[in-house]
């Protein structure tokens, strides 16, 4: 596989959609999140990802509201304006058992700190990950383009995350970019342990993409 080291806009804006294909559970009492955090701690690796309400007044900022953890077949929505950051949820975020794949995870640390202290333990940053396979971009929607060729829409960044009842849409967008996360990391972890890639030279670059 030849690793490009950057995608452009226009060539991103053609690519097919990328969405998450197995099964959405939003979680929104402390005994669901009890229930999909012992179901998360028996698989090896997860993706991680978080949602907070965008505020449009400048000085005012909100708690996260939405925290997505996924698996290969099953993404959980915690809904963290309902149930807060969970013992149980805690527990999975300081374990070391279990590897967690996440990007601006130093971001995310931050903003779910409000919410409880907590020691995270056992997460990789793919903005770092990324550095050893020669891949110069660092957002999730470009990353994963360069890799699987399609492209994570954006629509619903931008959406009310305390809204009621989470709509379809944005409950595909939210498992979607925590799965995105997981395919990443075993794409490129396999790629490594068969040495079977190669990325484009600097020098390449600009003709590669013109």
């Amino acid at each position: 596989m030849i690793i490009k080291r950057t995608i452009d806009k226009e060539e991103l804006k053609e690519l097919p959609k990328a969405t998450f294909p197995g099964k959405i559970h939003v979680i929104d009492t402390e005994s669901q999140a009890d229930k999909a955090v012992d179901y998360l701690l028996s698989q090896p690796v997860v993706g991680v990802d978080s949602e907070t309400r965008p505020s449009f007044n400048k000085g005012h900022s909100h708690k996260v509201a939405l925290l997505q953890i996924s698996s290969e077949e099953s993404c959980f929505l915690f809904r963290l304006n309902r149930i807060g950051l969970t013992p149980s949820l805690v527990k999975l975020l300081e374990s070391t058992d279990i590897l967690k794949i996440g990007l601006s995870l130093k971001d995310d640390f931050m903003m779910l700190r409000k919410r409880a202290d907590f020691e995270h333990q056992g997460f990789v940053e793919l903005q770092e990950y990324v550095n050893e396979f020669g891949i110069n971009d660092r957002s999730l929607q470009k990353i994963y383009a360069i890799l699987f060729g399609e492209k994570i829409s954006k629509s619903q960044r931008l959406s009310n995350w305390e809204v009621d009842i989470l709509s379809d849409s944005q409950k595909l967008y939210a498992a979607t970019d925590a799965w995105a996360c997981l395919k990443i990391y075993l794409l490129l972890e396999n790629l490594k342990k068969t040495g079977s890639y190669s990325f484009i030279p600097e020098t390449n670059i600009s003709h590669a993409i013109s």
